[in-house]
């Protein structure tokens, strides 16, 4: 049985991460964009493609650990070869299916281990961005002017958390656009017909020109409802403007830190 661990020389206990990260430094080294290519060099980079898209997944990562450990078990593997696993007495059996129980509840716990952290991941990605062009609109619509209104104090303050916000969104771009999206001079990870990759993957200028392009359209359309809508000026003059001010640009990093920073907070006493 081929050993995928070995081709991509990890660990059987290596995270998604680190045998995506073994994948892609072994494809580049052997992908015919940057060699000019040779049988054996061909048939390597279809052996790495192929243990990618076998580990690459996580429920079939599991099969095949399950095959593994099946082949093992019976006899047929090196860990398990020796006068006590062959034995017929039953208290040996029943140690050893104890061992293979053992054994396949780590490769479910793994899976399922694999999958929480993708959806950790892909919230840490997502609910800022969501978060910070949600609170454009409602900033623009709102139209606050509390940098105007607050003292020195309260205006280091502001300016600090602004930093902040925008520091901390940064980093969850960052994190995001390293997991999801590619640029676009990179090399393609396969060329195997059938290698159907195993998470989606956008070009890094149109992510971001997208994110850009969203951002605009929440101010036009914060704008829009703040022209209509003047109800927090009415209420709280002093507080909000009817007009919309430059130092609206400081409120959104700010709102969508305390935001991504109370579900950060939630989502771990649920966990």
């Amino acid at each position: 049985m081929v050993n995928y661990y070995d081709i991509l020389k990890v660990s059987p206990k290596a995270s998604k991460a680190e045998i995506k990260s073994a994948y892609r430094r072994l494809a580049r080294k052997l992908h015919p964009d940057s060699k000019t290519g040779s049988e054996e060099t061909a048939l390597k980079f279809a052996a790495i493609a192929e243990a990618w898209e076998i580990l690459g997944n996580s429920k079939e990562r599991a099969k095949y650990d399950q095959r593994i450990l099946q082949q093992q078990f019976n006899g047929n593997g090196n860990d398990f070869s020796d006068s006590l696993f062959n034995s017929s007495n039953r208290h040996a059996l029943r140690w050893r299916q104890m061992v293979y129980e053992k054994r396949y509840n780590d490769i479910i716990d793994r899976m399922m281990e694999e999958e929480r952290r993708e959806s950790t991941a892909f919230q840490r990605a997502i609910f800022p961005l969501v978060s910070f062009l949600f609170s454009t609109v409602l900033v623009t619509a709102l139209r606050p002017q509390f940098f105007a209104q607050a003292g020195v104090i309260g205006n280091i303050v502001i300016v600090s958390l602004f930093v902040a916000g925008i520091i901390h969104l940064i980093g969850r771009i960052r994190e995001g656009f390293d997991r999801y999206t590619e640029s676009d001079d990179s090399i393609h990870d396969s060329i195997l017909d059938g290698n159907v990759r195993q998470e989606p993957r956008r070009s890094q200028y149109a992510v971001a020109a997208a994110l850009i392009g969203g951002f605009f359209v929440c101010i036009g359309i914060g704008f829009l409802i703040g022209t209509q809508v003047h109800f927090a000026a009415d209420l709280s003059p002093m507080m909000f403007s009817a007009e919309l001010k430059p130092e609206f640009i400081f409120y959104p990093p700010i709102i969508t830190l305390f935001v991504d920073m109370i579900h950060s907070v939630t989502y771990r006493f649920e966990g």
